[in-house]
């Protein structure tokens, strides 16, 4: 038997204001795209915005439903639109961002499991990885360069072939 380890390394900044100013552009229009969410059920509102290869921006929020697996996160409306709007045009870097009632948005939260599939799956496909802004309203914000860091031992296409 032997073990092996995984870990990543990441970039934490204490505040939004530290970023460069890109990526600080990116975080505040994720964090507005929040009020876009449809979260009658969790309150808990999340927004993501990306940069596309060519320039373009979209965004994505997250959209509830009263059968709860029938809803999307903001990170896969993203993906939907973007592959949809720009087919084979890679997304370079993503901003993601939430808010509600009764839950301090004073850290960074990560993709949920299924995104995290999802993000991996994109990655793959346009053969380019996905930096990700990680941040809530106030507080502390995580970099990571490749999307796929949040998902080790991922199942992918090549166990399909």
């Amino acid at each position: 038997m032997k073990e092996q380890k995984f870990e990543f390394n990441y970039k934490v900044y204490d505040s939004i204001e530290e970023l460069p100013e890109e990526q600080q552009w990116l975080l505040n229009e994720a964090r507005e795209v929040t009020a876009n969410a449809y979260a009658p059920y969790s309150h808990f509102q999340v927004g993501a915005v990306a940069r596309m290869a060519n320039g373009e921006i979209i965004t994505g929020s997250n959209q509830e439903n009263a059968s709860f697996p029938v809803g999307l996160c903001a990170e896969r409306v993203l993906l939907a639109s973007a592959s949809s709007v720009f087919p084979r045009i890679p997304v370079t870097t993503m901003a993601i961002s939430y808010k509600g009632e009764g839950h301090l948005s004073d850290h960074p939260i990560s993709p949920c499991g299924i995104c995290r599939q999802s993000l991996q799956e994109y990655e793959s496909r346009v053969n380019q990885p996905i930096q990700l802004i990680l941040g809530g309203l106030t507080g502390p914000v995580y970099v990571i360069d490749s999307a796929k860091r949040l998902l080790p031992l991922a199942f992918t296409s090549e166990e399909l072939r």
